[in-house]
């Protein structure tokens, strides 16, 4: 299959497919494995195998934002700068409302009914799509500056906020007391009217992050031999810098690490336990760096596996909303299984009864069986995409 906009690179596509699944691994496990595990990170015994089911998703949101900001920054090349700040600007709305519209009701089936756990109040969640939208809209106006002016202050974004950790207010929780702007650097809740806004994507760090990938899109308009070096090379830093600063304990998250003097397992978790709620420089450097390598040995990889991958990374918008509404839809079947009524799983996972459970084994299968389940459609409009130029596919 030949895709009509020649912007798109096989590898792109790869990577984001390829995270893009580990992303529903992570959301079937947080419809399906209820009890005790919503934070497994912050259990201090959990098991090894739970811990990198979690922590490996944490690929996901960065290299979705980063690689967003790179296709952007590959597209500017058809496009006028008027043409660019238009299209980012009306997709970053769009995004915006799909994030509290579409997929804030997948989340929870009951757009019209509360949590009565929060007195009844509608919940609005503002996760990734939230955060991508938002930033284009910067991007939209930061692109007139152009790419190095963008990559500048992308890093300024990464490398500095958490010099605001200390002093930035932290929100309540769950409580909806806090103001809007908390939500710009900590997760938060705020209230207004009916709903609960739920800002669980900070955006300011995720601005960062595209606009670095907006302003490192140059990388990839390299020929293909020089492009690998230099994303090898950029992988191999970031993993470097995240050790040496990481031990330094001085700076880069505010989650620190300790020694665990009876368990050398139990100090590894600890120091590879990085904040993603907002990402951390050293989250964005051991998340980034590791898929950039992976990315330069993309063009290695040939048959229905890289195949599959593309075919999922060329529909990310499509397979983000569907598989939400997928999972939900599932875990309630399986809820009326275990003998729960509709109306309990008519909810966010987090409001889910506390005995409805699967073990890890069932999470991986009922996985491959969504990201199997979705591979039909996904094809079709991939094929779609790529025989067609019709305005509208760009938003999809």
């Amino acid at each position: 299959m030949v895709d009509s906009r020649s912007y798109r690179l096989s590898n792109i596509d790869m990577i984001r497919g390829l995270v893009i699944i580990i992303m529903a691994l992570d959301h079937v496990r947080t419809y399906f494995m209820i009890t005790g595990t919503q934070h497994p990170m912050e259990q201090p015994d959990i098991p090894l195998d739970l811990y990198f089911t979690r922590w490996i998703s944490h690929f996901c949101a960065p290299v979705f934002v980063f690689l967003a900001g790179t296709s952007a920054g590959l597209m500017s090349a058809r496009r006028t700068k008027h043409a660019m700040a238009k299209f980012l600007a009306t997709r970053g709305l769009w995004l915006i409302f799909v994030e509290v519209v579409i997929i804030s009701t997948g989340w929870s089936f009951s757009p019209f009914e509360g949590a009565a756990a929060l007195g009844g109040a509608r919940i609005l969640v503002l996760q990734v799509i939230w955060a991508i939208g938002a930033s284009m809209l910067v991007l939209a106006a930061a692109q007139y500056l152009g790419e190095k002016t963008c990559l500048a202050i992308g890093l300024i974004f990464l490398l500095g906020h958490n010099s605001l950790d200390s002093i930035w207010p932290a929100g309540t929780g769950l409580a909806g007391n806090d103001p809007l702007w908390y939500g710009l650097l900590s997760p938060s809740s705020t209230t207004v009217g009916p709903y609960l806004l739920l800002s669980v994507y900070p955006v300011l760090p995720w601005i960062g992050v595209m606009l670095l990938g907006y302003g490192t899109a140059f990388v990839f308009k390299m020929p293909a031999s020089q492009r690998d070096r230099v994303l090898i090379k950029a992988g191999l830093t970031m993993i470097v810098a995240f050790i040496i600063i990481r031990i330094s304990g001085l700076y880069g998250d505010p989650n620190l690490w300790a020694v665990n003097n009876s368990s050398l397992q139990a100090t590894m978790l600890d120091f590879m336990n990085i904040t993603k709620y907002p990402p951390s420089l050293l989250f964005v450097l051991i998340t980034l760096g590791p898929m950039s390598i992976v990315c330069a040995y993309a063009d290695r990889v040939n048959g229905w596996f890289k195949n599959t991958l593309v075919i999922f990374g060329r529909v990310p918008f499509a397979f983000y909303v569907t598989h939400i509404y997928l999972i939900h839809a599932l875990s309630i079947a399986f809820g009326k299984y275990q003998g729960y009524s509709t109306q309990e799983l008519m909810t966010n996972a987090i409001f889910y009864p506390a005995g409805f459970n699967v073990g890890l084994i069932w999470v991986y299968v009922i996985w491959l069986a969504v990201v199997t389940m979705l591979y039909p459609l996904c094809k079709w409009v991939a094929n779609v995409k790529a025989q067609r130029k019709d305005w509208w596919l760009s938003y999809l």
